[in-house]
């Protein structure tokens, strides 16, 4: 560990009033008063029992619960496309225009059946056959059925039947986003006849993502739904939220799946990236944990923190962080017992740093 194998008291034999108040080699000596001024807490360190953490890889995928296949109910050709790979759409924007012989004969039967409803109904129950009245109907009922089943939406057929022009039974008709979202595929080109149920396009809400991690059926035991985690995304971690524990082992791997959702700020995450994940598990453990803010990077690139090893004389330890537990940090390096500055930190590295001292120039 850094500060051990050199003298910290050097420099130290006789520190009078002349020696209060500045840096010596390897460390910073202050007044009482200095201190209190800079604001410099230091506190005896101890186990405390923390939240234990599981790491498991995981991937990234779309949030399937906010993505949709948009797909044709009936064989047609396709027409236009109106939107592109990319496109940002909101929900009820035209998608593609399509062209059936199937949607043109729903279209014709639709009108013929609505104006045939309209006659029966002006004239009444008074002047046709109840059951004649009820067919009138219900063959109007069944055409509207069909034509949305078709991939009409109701607006449209009552668009249709409202304008009773029957060169409108063209078997046009427009495929609309049933969400907002981006356009993440589009694999068609126009004047391809495509079947029904084949996927023209899909619509994905990448606002918030899942991770997908894998554990052990022992560690998945130790995992609740609603716990916190965190994601480890090209050296940064992302905060997240145990949606779903799987309830069905992977045949190849033997391993539990555990989802978790995570935000997709400014949209910089996409599927497919492989990630560590580190999830609360419901057990506790004891472990040597400071504040985050305590803890300095040293000009190596080294974790350090301040320890006041005498009243008023401070010097840096390096230690190693095991992880993040919210605003503390799990370390090790340090023995119980050891005061630990854990406010004031920077003013004592500035004070070093006047001094010329790095932690490897002895």
């Amino acid at each position: 560990m850094a500060g051990e194998g050199y003298d910290l008291e050097r420099g130290h034999g006789d520190r009078g009033a002349e020696t209060q108040g500045h840096e010596e080699e390897g460390g910073v000596t202050l007044t009482e008063q200095q201190k209190n001024a800079a604001g410099i807490v230091s506190e005896p360190l101890s186990p405390r029992r923390v939240v234990s953490q599981l790491r498991a890889p995981g991937e990234t995928q779309l949030n399937a619960y906010a993505t949709i296949k948009v797909t044709p109910r009936i064989a047609a050709q396709i027409i236009e496309r109106h939107v592109v790979l990319g496109d940002a759409v909101e929900v009820g924007q035209p998608l593609v225009t399509l062209s059936s012989v199937d949607m043109a004969q729903a279209q014709g039967d639709l009108l013929v059946a609505a104006r045939e409803w309209r006659r029966v109904k002006k004239l009444g129950r008074d002047m046709v056959s109840e059951q004649r009245y009820t067919e009138a109907r219900v063959e109007r009922e069944q055409a509207r059925a069909r034509a949305q089943a078709y991939g009409m939406t109701a607006k449209q057929v009552d668009k249709l039947v409202e304008s009773g022009n029957a060169a409108m039974a063209n078997g046009r008709f427009q495929l609309l986003a049933s969400q907002a979202g981006t356009v993440i595929s589009d694999d068609f080109i126009v004047g391809a006849l495509v079947a029904a149920g084949q996927v023209l396009f899909e619509v994905s809400d990448e606002s918030m993502l899942w991770v997908e991690a894998r554990l052990m059926p022992e560690q998945a035991d130790q995992v609740r739904v609603g716990a916190s985690a965190s994601v480890v995304i090209r050296g940064k971690p992302i905060l997240g939220e145990v949606i779903q524990v799987f309830h069905a082992l992977d045949e190849r791997t033997r391993t539990l799946g555990v989802r978790i959702q995570i935000p997709n700020l400014d949209d910089r995450l996409h599927p497919g990236l492989f990630v560590q994940a580190l999830i609360d598990a419901s057990a506790t453990e004891q472990a040597l944990v400071i504040p985050t803010n305590a803890i300095l990077r040293s000009p190596d690139g080294d974790w350090q923190v301040f320890i006041e090893h005498e009243p008023n004389e401070f010097e840096h330890r390096e230690i190693k962080i095991i992880r993040s537990a919210g605003d503390l940090s799990v370390i090790e390096g340090l023995d119980p017992g050891v005061n630990v500055v854990v406010q004031g930190v920077f003013f004592l590295q500035s004070e070093l740093a006047k001094s010329g001292f790095s932690i490897h120039n002895h």
